[in-house]
């Protein structure tokens, strides 16, 4: 009998199938009875006290030639460990994957993940997290990820920020800051320190304000040496009430450059009818097609 099959003492276990167990139905050892499983064995201990009353009180090692009770308790004691640790494994997977991937926590509840996973795992029984434990999970995992990051950063010497500012589809407003630096390899690393949403108007002092808060957040505000932006004017004015330089990204400045230069040139009457031509095509699916059509 394989380890963490066996349920009672080894009085009854799992029913085995052609590849793994099916955790659901539990076999008695002396009768060979069926009986559904979840994980509650009042029904198993009700049949063993009524049917195998000599038994009931004996492990099945004992009914069974030279077996140890010692020996199948811990057996039994290590295959509930390994299944344990197999189940957090999947869960700290499944919190990782939805916290990278931008997934909804809403997801554990997904009738074909959990189909996926016991297919993958060979376990018919297997209940995917719920989901406060998946929200749990996940900043379990961030503060484990700010700790390394915060470790990483003390022991640079000096280090960069970029920030923007963005409105998001639903009307509210976001701060995004992410440091960089060269360790003692010459490597240059990237981390986004914060995502952060902000109520107040971007006035240039809550801009500065919110540099800075972030910089002492992370205990770094002593070796940020620039700050690298766009050339909005708030932005610009809040780089005077901050402790360090600030510097205009480079990609920010040479596309205002190019739009500016374009804007009322001879250029800019074709571009307009361009625009209006592919908004045809992109609002009439017909005509789409009738294109596609004639340049194939």
């Amino acid at each position: 009998m394989e380890k963490g099959t066996e349920i009672l003492n080894g009085h009854f276990y799992f029913k085995p199938l052609q590849q793994g167990v099916d955790r659901t139905k539990a076999i008695c050892k002396h009768c060979k009875a069926e009986f559904s499983y979840h994980r509650s064995t009042s029904s198993l201990k009700y049949h063993l006290n009524a049917m195998h009353t000599d038994d009931a009180n004996k492990s099945s090692t004992q009914t069974n030639s030279g077996g140890n009770l010692r020996q199948t308790t811990l057996d039994a004691a290590q295959g509930r460990t390994t299944e344990k640790q197999k189940k957090d494994k999947i869960t700290n997977a499944i919190a990782k994957w939805v916290a990278t991937n931008c997934r909804p926590t809403s997801i554990v509840e997904d009738v074909g993940l959990k189909n996926v996973i016991q297919i993958a795992t060979n376990d018919c029984t297997y209940e995917p997290p719920p989901r406060r434990t998946i929200v749990r999970k996940i900043h379990e995992l961030y503060e484990n990820e700010r700790t390394i990051k915060a470790t990483a950063l003390q022991r640079a010497q000096t280090v960069a920020l970029t920030g923007d500012y963005w409105t998001s589809l639903g009307n509210h407003n976001y701060i995004g800051v992410t440091v960089h630096y060269i360790d003692e390899q010459w490597k240059l690393h990237s981390h986004a320190l914060t995502v952060m949403k902000t109520q107040e108007r971007h006035f240039a002092e809550t801009c500065a304000e919110h540099f800075i808060y972030v910089a002492q957040q992370w205990d770094i505000l002593n070796k940020v040496s620039t700050l690298s932006t766009d050339c909005s004017r708030n932005i610009v004015a809040a780089a005077r009430h901050l402790p360090f330089e600030r510097v205009p990204c480079v990609a920010h400045s040479l596309q205002r450059s190019v739009t500016v230069s374009l804007h009322n040139s001879a250029l800019d009457n074709a571009l307009a009818k361009c625009r209006k031509m592919v908004g045809h095509f992109k609002h009439s699916p017909a005509s789409a097609a009738e294109l596609e059509k004639k340049t194939n």
